[in-house]
């Protein structure tokens, strides 16, 4: 038999810093067995999105990018947030156009993840778009400097199986997509 695992209860809950990129709270819990825990510490982010774009010729749209938590230059997925009131589909979208200049193709949802439950309260949907084309330029944000980089399925592949993607956002969708590529 299965063990109950309980859900805890807050008693009180406090905002500790609340700025655009960063909302932190501090919780005061009661665990299942009367345990009081006075500080849980909860992280607050807007939905994210993600997009596995795939040209009508077959590679891949993926950007190169500074991430000051790294201090690296990093090869990714385009992403970006969810903005108040956008549905997830139209985030990827809104993102892969404003970053990269592609849009169009066929658009599927893979999978919905998040980054650490135990501490951060948002998810990311993670999307698929086949057969996207270039139809302008990039539109960045401000703190945005990104090179687009087109790359054939195997190089994606290879600087997973080295390692080389380190956010685990865009790792897990990867995987999921490849794995499935070796299912048809």
């Amino acid at each position: 038999m299965a063990k109950e695992i309980k859900k805890w209860t807050t008693l009180e809950s406090r905002y500790i810093i609340e700025r655009p990129w960063l909302t932190a709270r501090v919780d005061k819990v009661q665990l299942p067995d009367g345990r009081i825990n006075p500080e849980h510490y909860v992280l607050e982010y807007p939905k994210w999105v993600n997009v596995i774009a795939i040209t009508t010729e077959g590679e891949m749209v993926m950007i190169r990018q500074y991430r000051h938590g790294f201090d690296q230059v990093l090869v990714e997925l385009c992403a970006g947030v969810v903005e108040q009131g956008e549905a997830p589909i139209e985030a990827a979208r809104r993102e892969l156009l404003e970053e990269t200049g592609y849009a169009g193709g066929e658009w599927r949802e893979v999978m919905t993840i998040g980054q650490n439950p135990s501490i951060s309260n948002n998810i990311t949907h993670c999307f698929v778009a086949e057969g996207v084309e270039k139809v302008a330029h990039q539109s960045l944000d401000e703190s945005e400097d990104i090179e687009v980089l087109l790359m054939s399925k195997e190089e994606v592949l290879q600087m997973l199986l080295r390692d080389e993607q380190k956010q685990a956002l865009m790792a897990a969708p990867l995987w999921r997509y490849f794995w499935e590529q070796k299912e048809r």
